[in-house]
């Protein structure tokens, strides 16, 4: 890695490189849902050059050449790319850093995010890099997580957490977990970054996430996420078992025959830089 080598930057780093190989099959079936809303809104069309930042298996990027657009794909862990480029072979994957982009000023016509920022130490920072390597006019686009209030499954994981979890385990610190949660904020950092914030678009989508069974949410955060999964790593045997318990419990009213179909909420930002 390039940069940015603080305490969080190589927590992240370690837990991406560890869990890459089981992304595409816990996650992706969920963060996927929220690909088309974002190439929406941020208005890819043919012919333009798409950066996707935090890149992990390439679906952003598959995406953008699906709508004509030309687009390489960045990410931090060399295992992360190492899947995206047999996935989709005709398109450019490199290793690099969200916060040290290895790019001309002005190289881009889009800058894709989908579920990244929460991932690095300063998203500020990597705002300020998507505007540096955008041309003029073009448009930043990314989405973040909906907090607990607006968002079910992220109430019934913090919930069980806060409930039942030990909070004070030494986690390395990063930023908030429901960054960018409200617009105001989000317009605030957004113009100190450079970009134009009366240009901001910002949009709450809702999707469904089937799960095959109670304990998949608990498992997937425990065994193939990184923030979450460094908390319940430093749980004991019995506080893991009652935040386990937790969410499957709240998980049954969202039963439907043999499987779960969760609601998962997030914000699709896009904002254009002058």
């Amino acid at each position: 890695m390039k940069g940015g080598q603080d305490a969080f930057t190589t927590f992240e780093h370690a837990g991406w490189q560890r869990v890459a190989d089981k992304y595409d099959s816990v996650w992706s079936s969920l963060t996927r849902q929220f690909i088309p809303h974002l190439i929406s809104a941020a208005r890819v069309s043919r012919g333009m050059l798409v950066l996707d930042v935090a890149c992990g298996p390439g679906y952003v990027s598959a995406a953008a050449k699906e709508s004509g657009a030309v687009p390489t794909g960045i990410d931090f862990s060399e295992k992360m790319v190492a899947i995206a480029k047999p996935m989709f072979p005709d398109i450019s994957f490199v290793q690099g850093d969200a916060q040290e982009l290895p790019f001309e000023d002005a190289s881009f016509d889009r800058v894709l995010i989908n579920f990244g920022l929460l991932h690095v130490s300063h998203p500020e920072k990597a705002c300020a890099e998507a505007c540096r390597v955008l041309k003029s006019g073009s448009r930043l686009g990314f989405t973040v997580w909906a907090g607990p209030e607006k968002n079910t499954g992220a109430k019934i994981v913090n919930d069980a957490i806060q409930a039942h979890a030990d909070l004070d385990v030494g986690l390395r610190e990063g930023p908030p977990h429901y960054l960018f949660g409200e617009s105001e904020e989000c317009r605030k950092v957004l113009e100190e970054a450079g970009f134009d914030g009366t240009s901001v678009s910002y949009e709450t989508r809702a999707v469904e996430w089937h799960l095959p069974t109670a304990s998949y949410f608990f498992e997937a955060e425990r065994d193939a996420g990184v923030r979450t999964a460094g908390l319940l790593a430093r749980q004991s045997p019995e506080k893991l078992d009652q935040i386990r318990v937790a969410i499957e419990n709240a998980m049954q009213r969202y039963a439907r025959g043999n499987e779960f179909i969760l609601p998962m909420t997030a914000h699709v930002v896009v904002v254009c830089k002058s």
